[in-house]
This record gives structure tokens, sequence and C-alpha cells, in this order.
């Protein structure tokens, strides 16, 4: 198979919203940003980090680029330091910013599982094993006392600060690495008890995380995450609906700016569809058709005050987010429900309430 084709005849696609001819030019798309390390950018020229490299990772598995999709992996596994971490910022070959994002480290789980159940291959998920196992050991070494996590660690040491979003990201991340070390045959039960503790933290303590309400993925992160999901969610996604949602335009990144971008309008499409609500994810996905470019890319927002994109790129992540949106609507590969799965364990939230031993509690 020559570099650029695609594995697969069904692509994903929402009929009405996006062809599979279109879906598979917006993987083409991000497979002409790749760059010859496998490392994907932002955008061309721009700089790499290893959260959105992943996501990007992903939809090429989806679209069925599949020797990208590799290459991008690889280029992971290969940068991944001794200690489990990948720095937070790349510019080609050069470490721009050498401090640790534990959302970041975590995400690898997240795009070996997606990868597993879209295409079945075993000896993938083995060659990546040791660069999870590693990822994972590190971020759960992260945890602090509450069981929230911190977002990062430099020079100085490890940042007593946690952030909602990205621990309702690693939330995700910590239950996708359970998946591959049940299909290793590994067992982590420090992994299990992570996870339990910082979705109690997710669930019961936002007190434990930096404020930051201002911003749509605080909203949506913990049900895309799996920590929130059942009544709660939909209370949370009710409650700031008209905060954050313009009609057939999607959705702030910022409440108070007249600014939608089409990553977290993918990613509500996603939560949406986690909690059943196909209709409204739909709309949303239609919504945002139209930050589309006519070679497949997505540009990453407008500003619909003057209707100017902003900023002035089109952005991988943001056609990566499109692919995995359409696939969890249509329920194309193997790898659709992998957010929708991501809940945490109804026994586990069942017995989800404070005591006066809760370590946020007690600290």
């Amino acid at each position: 198979m020559r570099r650029g084709e695609s594995a697969r005849v069904t692509v994903p696609s929402v009929p009405g919203v996006l062809s599979p001819e279109q879906s598979l030019a917006t993987g083409r798309a991000i497979a002409r940003m790749q760059e010859p390390s496998g490392a994907v950018p932002w955008f061309p020229g721009g700089h790499i980090d290893p959260w959105d490299h992943i996501e990007s990772a992903m939809a090429l598995t989806a679209i069925g680029l599949r020797e990208e999709a590799d290459a991008a992996f690889e280029w992971s596994r290969r940068t991944q330091r001794a200690d489990g971490s990948w720095p937070i910022q790349f510019r080609g070959d050069i470490v721009e910013n050498h401090d640790t994002d534990s959302n970041f480290t975590a995400y690898i789980a997240v795009g070996v599982w997606h990868h597993h159940l879209v295409t079945g291959d075993r000896g993938f998920v083995e060659h990546m094993w040791p660069t999870v196992r590693a990822a994972l050991d590190l971020v759960v070494d992260m945890q602090l006392p509450g069981g929230q996590i911190s977002w990062a660690r430099g020079d100085g040491g490890m940042f007593d600060e946690a952030l909602l979003t990205g621990c309702s990201s690693i939330h995700q991340s910590l239950w996708c690495g359970l998946r591959i070390a049940d299909l290793i045959g590994e067992a982590q039960p420090e992994w299990e008890v992570a996870l339990i503790r910082l979705g109690h933290a997710l669930r019961r303590h936002p007190e434990a995380f930096t404020p930051k309400p201002e911003y749509s993925m605080d909203w949506y992160y913990p049900i895309l995450g799996g920590a929130v999901r059942g009544t709660d969610a939909h209370e949370r996604i009710r409650e700031r609906w008209s905060d954050f949602v313009v009609d057939g335009l999607g959705i702030r990144c910022v409440d108070h700016r007249p600014w939608v971008t089409g990553a977290e309008t993918c990613e509500l499409v996603l939560a949406l569809d986690a909690l059943g609500h196909a209709g409204r994810a739909r709309e949303l996905f239609a919504a945002m058709q139209h930050l589309r470019d006519p070679d497949g890319s997505y540009w990453t927002g407008l500003v619909y005050a003057d209707g100017k994109r902003w900023p002035v790129e089109v952005s991988s992540w943001t056609s990566a987010a499109v692919i995995l949106a359409a696939d969890a609507l249509s329920r194309t590969t193997g790898g659709n429900a992998i957010f929708r799965d991501a809940a945490a364990p109804a026994d586990q939230v069942g017995a989800d309430r404070c005591t006066e031993r809760c370590p946020v509690l007690v600290r």
C-alpha cells in the first residue's frame, strides 16, 4: 500500500453533513501536515505537543491511513523520555519546553487502545505496551493526596495544582490503560486505585481543581472523559448550554468571547453522543462545518462578531476532532465508542459518597 492510501473502503461519514469522500479528504489533510519524523504539528511549520499529536494519530487510524498512523505512534515511542514523559512542546526535532504535562503524557493510552479497537492488531499493542506502562506509571506518581493529578512538573518539582479538563482526560486515559493491561495480561492495581480516587475528586470535589469556568472544556470534559454521566451529566449540560452554544455556528471556547471553535464543538458532540443526545450532537456537528476548507482541512475558529477566522490557521487537531466525531455519530469503526464507553463503572460511582475520611476533606 502506498503512503496516503486508505486501508478501508468504509470511512466515518455523516449523511447530509460529511460524505465519505469529504471525510477521507480531511484525513489526507492531516497526513499532508505530518513531518518525515512521523510527528503531526498543529499546522504546517507549527509546534508539536504530545496530546494533539496523538489525537491526529487516532484520526489517521480511524480514516484508514494506517502507515501514517503507525508512524505517528512510532514518533511517540521514540521520543518518550526515560521517566515515561514527553516534553510539553517540540518544533521539529527541537524541544521548546522541557516540562512534563500529566495529561499530555497520559493520552498515549487512549491512542493505543483506540488503535487496537479499530485494527485488532495485538502486535501493535504489545509493541507500544512499555511506552503506555511507563507513561501511566509516571502520571499515577503525580497524583495528589485528594485524588486529583498535578497538571505539570518542571525543574522545580511537581506543581501543587490540578486542572479539571486535564484530569478529566486523564480519567479516560487510565480507563484505556486498564483495558490494555487486561489485554496484555499484566494487572495494574495502582492504576485502578488511581482511577477510582481521581473519579471521586472529579465528581464530588470541584474545589480541588483550579477554577476555569469561563472555558467550555471545563464544562463538558468531565462527561467526555467518563467521570460524570447519568443525571448529573444531563444537568451539567443544561446548566451552561446557553453560555457556550451559538446556534448555527458551534460553541464558544470562552463564554464571554464571540469566538466559536471547531475542536471544542466536536468534543461536545462526542460528549452529547455519550449521553444519548444524538439529535443535538448531529446538529452541532453540522453547525461547525462552516470551518471546513475546500482542501478538506478545518480552520481552528471563527470570530463571529466580525466574520473573521481566527487564528488564521488550519489545525491538525481540529480536523482530527471532526473525524472522531463523525466516527462516533456514524458507528463506523471499532473505535467509535472509545469516548462513549469511558464511563466510570456504576459500582464505583454508586459508592461514591464522601465520609469524614475523604482525602479531599481532611487535607
